[in-house]
């Protein structure tokens, strides 16, 4: 059983071994979480994504993390660009990135919170669904850490723990 925590922190600034990203079908990576990572990793990161692309609602696929601490970006599609998502989906992406990282030998992972940005799905939803699935999963990992940004995040993921 992995050890699970909340962070306010700046995912691409992470030491970890793989971090999420709450991505869309055609991995575009184009503002919020996914600009920043695309940013952040530099060009590689975006040239990957876009070799993998398409994958499916609910569906992950690794790149490299470029220039970020991290050894990879488990890119987990959450919508179709634009919107919106689901409970549902944001459960399967949970699992795919969760799937993704033991396939890789991560011991460590840093999850976003999946579709609460331009998906505009709930904060306390999200957080309780991807909190009850990394709390479930049996596998490799060792520290699978929720990166969050601001207060209200905060508390969503620190009552779903």
């Amino acid at each position: 059983m992995a050890e699970l925590e909340v962070l306010q922190a700046d995912v691409t600034k992470l030491e970890v071994d793989a971090i999420a990203n709450a991505a869309n079908t055609r991995l575009m990576h184009g503002g919020g979480v996914a600009g920043a990572i695309a940013r952040a990793g530099g060009p590689d990161v975006q040239r990957e994504s876009a070799e993998r692309a398409p994958i499916g609602l609910g569906e992950a696929v690794e790149t490299t993390a470029g220039d970020m601490p991290a050894r990879w970006v488990i890119h987990a599609a959450t919508m179709e660009p634009g919107g919106p998502t689901s409970a549902a989906i944001i459960e399967r992406a949970t699992r795919s990135t969760l799937e993704v990282a033991e396939r890789l030998g991560a011991r460590s992972l840093a999850l976003v919170a999946f579709g609460t940005g331009v998906g505009g799905f709930s904060l306390d939803e999200a957080a309780r669904i991807m909190v009850a699935v990394a709390g479930e999963h049996e596998g490799g990992l060792e520290r699978i850490v929720f990166a969050v940004h601001g207060d209200e995040a905060e508390r969503a993921f620190g009552a779903a723990l």
